[in-house]
């Protein structure tokens, strides 16, 4: 059984499917519009996403691109329109099947099981990383911090998780831009600062008193355990 979120704005539709797939073992949940998806995301963090494209608050595409932007839940996409371009634009956009309207609750059953057999094949849980306090969850995206949980945007838990991966390393802006920010030929400095700036402000700490995230001039920033960082700012 999959908990299965369902965004499809038509009533009738997301009733049927929502019985049969309910009918052949899943856990359903359904919203007709993308923002009580994107809520339900986050609340109810689904096993998988069926996501139609024609939403009558946001277009469905882009609410994959927000979607991808937080999460790497598997999405399948339902749309009316079949053709090359336009599959091809939905992949792109980070969806992991399609399925072309009209379609069989089979056939999305059958999809469903087989994008998660492919994912419990190729994506094993992250591993949870602990540095000190702090203990960050690749596979929740959620970070703690002394028990607590820490309120990161999207790209502050990319940024933690980088870092974390790399705890006690000297990590250089250039890297965190091209791997977090993905951008490999450009970018400014300043975006990291600002970011750097904010989850210190969250992990409870300033650039004078520093805990846990150390800028090491000219090079880059240190993630380190409060008792294992030595004074080489």
């Amino acid at each position: 059984m999959a908990q299965v979120l369902l965004v499809e704005d038509d009533s009738a539709l997301r009733t049927s499917l929502s019985r049969g797939l309910s009918e052949r073992g899943h856990a359903v949940t359904s919203a007709g519009t993308a923002m009580d998806g994107l809520n339900l995301i986050v609340s109810c963090k689904p096993d998988l996403v069926v996501l139609d494209i024609g939403l009558p608050d946001l277009d469905g595409r882009e609410m994959l691109r927000m979607l991808r932007a937080a999460s790497r839940v598997p999405v399948i996409v339902g749309t009316a329109r079949g053709g090359e371009d336009e599959i091809v634009t939905v992949l792109d956009a980070g969806a992991d099947d399609y399925v072309v309207k009209p379609f069989s609750v089979g056939q999305l059953d059958a999809r469903i099981r087989a994008v998660l057999r492919r994912g419990g094949e190729e994506q094993p849980r992250p591993e949870v990383l602990v540095v000190g306090g702090l203990r960050i969850d690749p596979a929740a995206r959620s970070a703690t911090l002394d028990g607590s949980r820490l309120d990161l945007n999207p790209k502050e838990f990319d940024m933690l998780h980088h870092l974390a991966v790399r705890a006690g390393q000297v990590v250089s802006k250039r890297e965190l831009l091209t791997e977090v920010w993905q951008l490999p030929y450009g970018g400014a400095d300043k975006t990291v600062d600002v970011h750097v700036s904010w989850l210190r402000r969250k992990l409870g700490e300033t650039a004078r008193e520093a805990r846990y995230l150390h800028t090491v001039r000219g090079v880059g920033v240190r993630l380190a355990a409060p008792d294992e960082f030595g004074a080489d700012r």
